[in-house]
């Protein structure tokens, strides 16, 4: 365990992969209304980590970008990340470009680094997460996939056996699926109740890319919304991080 957790896990940048494992709290400033979208701050030293705002619509990112487009920002407001939706696309397939995806959306051969996509539109309102993760990055390979429920704020993001044995350099087969991220509701410290959705827990695995981590709660929130169906205290998944 402890040799994995030194593995490293590099997609948008090795500055986002942390020798320890990292929990962001991300707020939802907004329903992602034009010029808005969320912030996420480390929960050790409560400092900014990453924001996200639209582009196209006067936000920061500039009035020429493609609206519709999501900005992961860092804490100094440089674009790390874009997340744009495909269209066509039956699966409601999303592609994460790295830093502010200009030279795709000008006509340029920039490639996404991944793709999202739900597994099958017969999923689509149910609230499940349902989805699944390709790198498409130069010399990236394997798959990821989401379990569990974004709307319900209990989820995780799992790297199949291939995709974490190939970013240990191919120096084995891993024996098993591995859980690098997982989004969970947060619980008020102080007052020991659990907060509402507009405020959840952003955990990473230590040496997995926290901005990428970011990119798929992106889509997530895209994909399948905040629509809940049942009671909000059914938690389908049991915690995998720290409590």
């Amino acid at each position: 365990m402890g040799q994995q957790q030194q593995q490293q896990v590099v997609i948008v940048g090795e500055e986002h992969c942390g020798g320890e494992d990292r929990e962001l709290t991300v707020r939802k400033t907004t329903l992602f209304t034009p010029g808005d979208g969320l912030e996420a701050y480390d929960h050790r030293t409560g400092a900014l980590a990453f924001r996200v705002e639209t582009y196209g619509r006067g936000g920061a990112c500039g009035g020429g970008a493609a609206a519709g487009d999501l900005a992961l920002l860092d804490a100094e407001g440089e674009p790390v990340l874009t997340v744009r939706r495909r269209r066509p696309s039956l699966h409601n397939r999303w592609d994460g470009f790295l830093g502010d995806g200009a030279a795709a959306r000008g006509g340029g051969h920039q490639k996404p680094l991944f793709s999202a996509r739900r597994s099958s539109i017969l999923g689509a309102g149910t609230g499940a997460a349902a989805v699944l993760v390709d790198l498409l990055a130069p010399g990236a390979t394997g798959e990821f996939h989401v379990d569990g429920s974004f709307p319900r704020r209990c989820c995780r993001v799992v790297a199949s056996a291939k995709a974490w044995a190939a970013a240990d350099g191919g120096g084995g087969e891993a024996e098993e699926d591995v859980v690098v991220a997982e989004v969970r509701r947060k619980v008020d410290e102080d007052a020991h109740v659990v907060m509402g959705r507009d405020v959840f827990v952003l955990w990473v695995r230590a040496g997995f890319d926290a901005a990428f981590a970011m990119g798929i709660v992106l889509v997530l929130d895209r994909i399948t919304g905040d629509e809940v169906d049942g009671d909000l205290g059914e938690d389908p998944l049991e915690a995998t991080s720290p409590a």
